[in-house]
């Protein structure tokens, strides 16, 4: 089974049909509205603009679990992500990414070592996960692990399909 498998809703969607990235390269990040890390997303959209056309997308999955930093509802995430970030990538329905309600897309994602060897819960939100256009989850960084770094820049250019 690939991630391409599992099905998650839209954020504003029935489904957000993971099916249409089989073939690219693709960086799961749980994402927050109200924390410290959430400039990321700036970052993450300057990836999703330079390489897009390239065969890659950034997801984003909103989750509440961290100090409830993503409360929103799915029209007040999309509002914040799209006037303050001009986040253009998919965005999928809020999730658990931790727990028994763990989202069955974070079953397959939290066996994958980061660069230090750490694997299962989310640490935090911003947690990365570089999927190959095969389906293989291919990498993981750490929420602290800004999405321009050489090293998650590096590995997404090494797995884009042209």
């Amino acid at each position: 089974m690939s991630v391409f498998d599992v099905e998650i809703g839209g954020l504003r969607t029935p489904s957000a049909d993971l099916e249409q990235y089989r073939g690219k390269a693709v960086l799961v990040v749980n994402v927050a509205s109200k924390c410290g890390l959430t400039p990321q997303y700036g970052a993450l959209e300057d990836l999703q603009k330079r390489y897009a056309e390239r065969g890659f997308t950034v997801l984003g999955i909103p989750c509440n679990q961290f100090m409830g930093q993503e409360p929103g509802t799915p029209e007040e995430i999309e509002a914040f992500c799209s006037t303050t970030y001009g986040v253009t990538f998919p965005l999928t329905e809020k999730v658990d990414v931790n727990g028994d309600d763990r989202h069955p897309l974070y079953r397959e994602l939290v066996g994958v070592p980061d660069a230090e060897g750490y694997t299962g819960d989310i640490r935090w939100n911003f947690e990365k996960f570089l999927v190959a256009p095969s389906g293989e989850v291919v990498a993981r960084f750490s929420p602290q692990t800004e999405p321009d770094t050489d090293a998650v820049v590096s590995a997404i250019e090494s797995h884009l399909p042209s």
